[in-house]
């Protein structure tokens, strides 16, 4: 199938596409809101301001996935692979990343306030001016990401892994930082 098939089948109302294979799909603006696409193979996808509100994409591959601008607001993320996704500027709030590959992933700007990110690896990523208020860190791997300028107010970092993170300007009050490493 390929990116044109996929939004004429969504059109006409069908919603789930599980494990599609679109590695390389060209899909900006798309609007795949309350779609399936959960295993879905999506690396190197074009999602440039997509609407993907409410979509399950639990355990699909976005590695180096363009999702600059997208909405993804209560998505399902939960053990999906973005490795080195851009995701600048990008809405997850109340998403679901638990477990998500996310190293070396490019969140700046990003908001993902009150997101489920427990135990997601975002080792290396890019959290600058990202907004982390009320979000779940908690056994996260934060390991050399850039968190410089984010806002973690009420934030979850319990046992969080922050060896050689970078907190320059983050505002960290009313979080549990309790067992952060």
């Amino acid at each position: 199938m390929n990116s044109e098939e996929l939004m004429q089948r969504y059109v006409a109302g069908e919603r789930d596409f599980t494990a599609i294979n679109l590695n390389e799909a060209i899909l900006p603006g798309a609007d795949l809101s309350g779609a399936v696409l959960a295993g879905a193979f999506l690396g190197g996808a074009n999602l440039r301001q997509a609407n993907l509100r409410q979509t399950d994409l639990s355990g699909a591959d976005l590695n180096g996935a363009d999702l600059t601008q997208a909405d993804l607001s209560g998505a399902n993320l939960s053990d999906a692979i973005l490795d080195g996704a851009v995701l600048e500027g990008a809405i997850l709030d109340n998403a679901d990343l638990s477990q998500a590959d996310l190293k070396i992933a490019n969140l700046a700007q990003a908001t993902l306030s009150s997101a489920e990110l427990y135990q997601a690896d975002l080792s290396g990523a890019n959290l600058e001016a990202a907004d982390l208020s009320g979000a779940d860190l908690s056994i996260s791997d934060l390991q050399q990401a850039n968190l410089s300028d984010a806002a973690l107010e009420k934030a979850n970092l319990s046992g969080a892994n922050l060896e050689g993170t970078n907190l320059q300007g983050t505002i960290l009050e009313g979080g549990d930082s309790s067992l952060a490493t």
